[in-house]
């Protein structure tokens, strides 16, 4: 009797927003969803911005150049919101 192992491949494939959360499909076929709230940039961040988003860090990564804004798979899959900036 054998057992098929499949290899969890955490790479970006793509990214889509909904009106109040954002969702990074990855190529395993797992899709990881998470709030906007988490994420203030991504949130203040115009339709057209959040759309020009580039795969990044041997493609564990994200990156957003029009906002500086950077997400990592693995911060995704452990549930991590951005960290708070302290007001100044």
């Amino acid at each position: 009797m054998g057992i098929l192992a499949l290899t969890a491949d955490e790479r970006v494939r793509g990214v889509e927003f909904s009106e109040d959360s954002l969702s990074v499909h990855l190529m395993d076929g797992r899709t990881i969803s998470a709030p906007l709230l988490w994420y203030p940039r991504l949130l203040a961040a115009t339709p057209e911005q959040r759309t020009k988003w580039k795969v990044a860090g041997g493609g564990y990564g994200i990156h957003w150049p029009d906002i500086d804004e950077d997400l990592s798979t693995e911060g995704l899959l452990r549930g991590a919101p951005a960290p708070k900036t302290s007001a100044k």
